[in-house]
């Protein structure tokens, strides 16, 4: 009974994450909040891997999962978007962001659509048809860690200038929307997964191309805005590819 629930434990914990995530992005602090948003994505992935561990998976593990995801990456990174608006408003004063930012409540209602699609539809168990919620939350993580507002804590960091301008709130308030729309889509992303048995670049070269893309991102921006720009070109990628096969 008791390793039953080790797993529900671990999404339980995923939950106080997302909790508490929502609390600090509330009282402003957007960086603390992204902590704890890749805290609770990081004992997401964990509870699942338990569960088939101990041989332990069940519909309740399955649908408390879902649940957490919603608060830890769609109702926690909202707040944190909010924030952000918020603050570019009272910065600059951009005509309608006090208003526009509201708009970033559409993420949680868009993610629980996401996650409640996704335990019903029987094919996205090898791969992914539309922007998973958790890679969702990770965009905005990168923004909010490398951004709080109208205050960097890395003034060397390449959104400095462009995040100086009016158009910077604007910007994010389109970028949420399409993300928005990406989560419930149909556009099939490719797994991450290696096929182990064969490692040849035949066999992963997708994988083996999105590796390399991570690996000059990461080199070139030096920068928590590398894992937002990681999850663009996981999308860029993915549609690509599967035009690519389409065709």
């Amino acid at each position: 009974m008791i390793k039953r629930q080790i797993p529900n434990l671990i999404t339980l914990c995923n939950l106080l994450c997302g909790v508490i995530a929502v609390g600090l992005a509330v009282s402003g602090n957007s960086y603390a909040a992204a902590l704890f948003i890749c805290l609770g994505i990081f004992l997401d992935f964990f509870d699942g891997l338990t569960a088939r561990l101990l041989g332990v998976s069940s519909p309740l593990g399955k649908e408390l999962d879902s649940l957490a995801d919603v608060v830890t990456s769609g109702v926690a990174p909202a707040f944190i978007l909010f924030s952000l608006l918020e603050h570019s408003y009272n910065c600059y004063g951009a005509p309608w962001v006090n208003y526009l930012s509201f708009s970033a409540f559409f993420m949680p209602l868009f993610a629980a659509y996401r996650l409640a699609k996704f335990n019903l539809d029987t094919r996205q168990s090898h791969s992914f048809l539309g922007l998973p919620v958790p890679s969702n939350a990770l965009l905005w993580v990168g923004i909010a860690l490398t951004t709080t507002g109208c205050t960097f804590y890395n003034s060397s960091s390449v959104l400095w200038p462009f995040a100086e301008t009016p158009v910077f709130p604007y910007c994010l308030i389109i970028l949420s929307l399409v993300t928005d729309v990406l989560m419930v889509s149909e556009l099939p992303l490719f797994s991450l997964k290696f096929n182990f048995k064969d490692l040849s670049w035949k066999t992963n070269s997708v994988q083996y191309i999105f590796l390399i893309g991570c690996a000059v991102i990461i080199a070139v921006l030096r920068d928590w805005i590398a894992l937002s720009a990681i999850i663009l070109w996981y999308i860029i990628l993915s549609a690509i590819t599967q035009r690519k096969h389409a065709e």
